[in-house]
């Protein structure tokens, strides 16, 4: 099920990051009454009514500005309007309507997205003054009077975006493909297309040495041994201080999308030089998504080989990726093919691992087990006590805990059950989530 994505566009201080911080839950982006402080779009997920979206915010437009900073802003305020599924305008009663907004409401209606307009800064929803009719002149039609920082007006907002896509079905929950859908991820020029081609056997993507060069994610249906697999070629992500274009940075929210929309993550690390901290920016993205992750060393043709070499590289993989402890690392070469065909080996076991659905009863005997080896710790005399777990969710494999006491299931505990049920049941290639709930004390 794909999220659709909606960015906040407009000009430079109508409250754009308060709103989408608002909608995040959480202060993301920079809040200060100096325009243009929000220089890259920043991404999260906010759900409404049962659906999830994306949310991206994005710097100021001021069209005629010279600035190379803002002239920056705006290109990428533009690719968020080319990118996004629909668009919240974002105009402020307190400046009124501008010239920049009539620019901005003009490079909207060209775009052909959906759009819904709000003006902020309206302190009493519902009694507008008579100047927020001239909002109309922006040819939008209706707008939503909102106040982001007294989050007032804004449920209005957000049901105008849900009804756009409730009976959409591209993003209903309605998927019955059965084919594995794979993202392929990494920073620039370190194989990505190169990898898939090879595996589809054609050249269906443009592969040059010129990092960045695959700028958009790229879908490719392909059928192994009966089976059928859909790979998800993304841009490279970089890191901020190397963006020259504002093309090469939007690609981290298109990598964003594709991990949404995998099964399964195979994240590529350039050989020669060696597990970036850029490379950890990117596995975590499909950490946090939930996906099961397969580690491809690629160019491993090129390295010079001494003794213990493969064993070092993975010692380093495994120190720098510490929290990927689950995923299988393959060495490989796109350019001789050298261990090409254990990928979709690997593809097809950690998705399998990740769908794995262990009975309540097995699951409580191994918790049983496991608390006897190690019992639960204990804090100013209180006792962490579990009562049971069950299995609620795979892809990834999700378990609820019943517990006494939140505060006393510590994070190191929680490890250790969960290095439990990796023992006893494998989900290699595959994150573990345990939820913790309490339950009254039995006694």
């Amino acid at each position: 099920m794909r999220k659709p994505i909606v960015a906040i566009v407009g000009r430079p201080n109508t409250g754009k990051s308060t709103l989408f911080n608002y909608l995040a839950g959480k202060r993301i982006s920079i809040i200060d009454d100096t325009p243009g402080v929000t220089r890259d779009r920043i991404y999260a997920d906010f759900e409404w009514r049962d659906m999830v979206f994306t949310l991206v915010d994005t710097g100021g437009i001021e069209p005629e500005s010279k600035d190379e900073m803002k002239i920056h802003m705006k290109n990428q305020a533009s690719i968020a309007i080319e990118t996004a599924d629909a668009i919240i305008f974002l105009t402020d009663i307190k400046t009124g309507m501008t010239d920049e907004d009539l620019q901005i409401a003009a490079m909207l209606r060209k775009s052909g997205k959906s759009i819904v307009l709000a003006v902020n800064k309206v302190d009493k929803i519902g009694d507008d003054p008579p100047e927020i009719y001239e909002f109309y002149n922006l040819g939008l039609g209706d707008f939503y009077s909102i106040s982001s920082a007294q989050k007032l007006g804004i449920g209005d907002l957000l049901d105008a975006l849900y009804e756009l896509f409730e009976n959409d079905l591209s993003f209903a929950d309605t998927d019955q493909d059965d084919a594995v859908k794979i993202a392929v991820i990494g920073k620039p020029n370190s194989g990505k297309s190169s990898i898939v081609n090879r595996i589809i056997g054609e050249e269906r993507m443009i592969v040059s040495e010129i990092a960045g060069t695959t700028r958009d994610a790229i879908d490719t249906r392909v059928k192994i041994n009966g089976k059928e697999y859909i790979f998800i070629d993304t841009a490279g992500i970089r890191k901020k201080n190397k963006v020259e274009e504002s093309v090469e940075y939007y690609s981290v929210l298109r990598a964003v999308s594709a991990v949404e929309r995998a099964d399964v993550c195979l994240i590529i690390i350039d050989a020669l030089e060696g597990v970036t901290e850029q490379d950890t920016k990117v596995a975590g993205i499909a950490h946090e998504s939930g996906k099961a992750c397969v580690i491809i060393v690629n160019k491993w043709d090129l390295v010079e080989k001494e003794t213990k070499t493969l064993e070092n590289y993975k010692k380093e993989v495994a120190s720098k990726l510490a929290y990927m402890a689950y995923a299988p690392i393959l060495f490989i070469s796109a350019k001789t093919g050298q261990r090409f065909n254990r990928i979709t080996e690997l593809i097809d076991y950690v998705y399998d691992q990740a769908s794995i659905r262990i009975a309540t009863g097995m699951l409580n005997d191994v918790i049983n087990e496991a608390t006897a080896m190690v019992p639960p710790p204990t804090d100013k005399g209180k006792r962490l006590k579990i009562y049971y777990m069950t299995q609620v969710s795979v892809r990834p494999p999700e378990f609820v805990v019943f517990i006494n006491k939140k505060d006393l299931f510590h994070f190191s505990y929680k490890r250790y059950l969960e290095n439990s049920l990796r023992k006893n049941f494998g989900f290699e290639g595959s994150p573990i989530k345990i939820i913790a709930r309490e339950k009254g004390d039995r006694e």
